[in-house]
């Protein structure tokens, strides 16, 4: 294997402290040996060392930014975040900077990138399994289905037909349109996917209003797989799992749904269950590019290379801008 290094080149690594900080003490064994004590100091630096994501792509050329991002889902990476409240970037430790130089070094040898994710999985099997997480962004729901031809039989008058956002009869034209007014339940629901921005302000409000929704109409699934999104978003999986089950109990048409509930089971390591719910998200939407993505990905996972490549082209084929194309094209041949 080349011989590849373990510093940054230029800059000095960021050390494990708060911004404004004084350096934390180190900590170091004192003995009788002199040369022991400075092998352990030594030691002590670069267990404390964190990296960025630049400082690995100036590091190891041969790899890509998305090569990292694909090796955190997998868990062969574990990156930390910083200690600033809205710092968003993570840091890679002397640990991942280990397996990055083995990674690094296949990749220099010519070795393609799918063949050493491989690899790793199969030597590291048995240890992923509670350490996996997909980080996927869930799928929204934006606006409401049509209502069917039996609820419009039974509703109140004024209050048929389809609403969605943008249309006569939602915030702001209520009751200007062939539509007419809308439900209370239903209004909630509209003013909550407005504030659900991912901004933790306004995604509090969306949580109440999603929330009022429910209480008007418990059986609003909508607004039962947004609530669930956020429940996601902040890692109460079970809460977000129970809510993502009981959508799909009164409603099984959504492919949120079923594609959000894959992204928990995948979390959780249970592949099979993850690949029955994204199958099924694309049965009711075969151009969701993310269900075919994710897929994928499971059955990389699951050993199931030759399944999965379909999936690699397909997320190729209807995103090709999306942020895991170059990942997709090299699985996919």
């Amino acid at each position: 294997m080349p011989d590849l290094p373990f510093d940054p080149p230029n800059q000095k690594p960021r050390q494990d402290t708060a911004p404004g900080q004084p350096a934390a003490p180190r900590s170091i064994v004192v003995t009788s040996d002199r040369n022991a004590d400075t092998t352990t100091a030594e030691a002590a630096d670069k267990s404390s060392t964190r990296y960025t994501h630049r400082d690995i792509l100036a590091m190891y050329p041969s790899l890509r930014l998305d090569h990292l991002r694909y090796l955190e889902k997998c868990g062969v990476l574990k990156p930390v975040h910083g200690h600033a409240p809205k710092e968003k970037e993570r840091y890679f430790g002397f640990t991942d900077l280990t397996a990055l130089r083995q990674i690094a070094g296949e990749l220099q040898q010519g070795t393609a990138f799918r063949a050493v994710v491989r690899n790793w999985q199969a030597s590291l099997t048995g240890q992923l399994a509670f350490d996996f997480r997909l980080d996927a962004q869930p799928a929204r729901i934006l606006e409401l289905k049509p209502r069917s031809p039996q609820q419009l039989g039974t509703a109140e008058p004024g209050t048929q037909g389809t609403i969605p956002l943008g249309t006569p009869g939602t915030l702001g034209t209520i009751g200007t349109g062939v539509f007419g007014p809308i439900s209370a339940a239903e209004q909630y629901f509209l003013m909550g996917s407005l504030l659900d921005d991912g901004t933790p302000e306004r995604t509090e409000e969306a949580v109440k209003a999603y929330r009022r929704a429910l209480d008007e109409d418990p059986d609003l699934v909508a607004a039962l797989i947004n609530l669930a999104n956020i429940r996601y978003s902040r890692d109460e999986l079970a809460e977000a799992q129970a809510l993502y089950e009981r959508a799909i109990a009164l409603d099984p048409s959504y492919f949120e749904a079923h594609f959000n509930l894959g992204n928990i089971h995948h979390d959780h390591a249970q592949y099979p269950a993850a690949e029955a719910s994204y199958r099924e998200a694309l049965s009711l939407n075969p151009e969701y590019a993310d269900a075919h993505f994710y897929l994928a990905v499971t059955l990389e996972k699951m050993g199931r290379s030759a399944d999965g490549r379909a999936h690699w082209k397909a997320y190729e084929r209807l995103a090709p801008q999306g942020e895991w194309v170059e990942l997709a094209r090299e699985f996919s041949d």
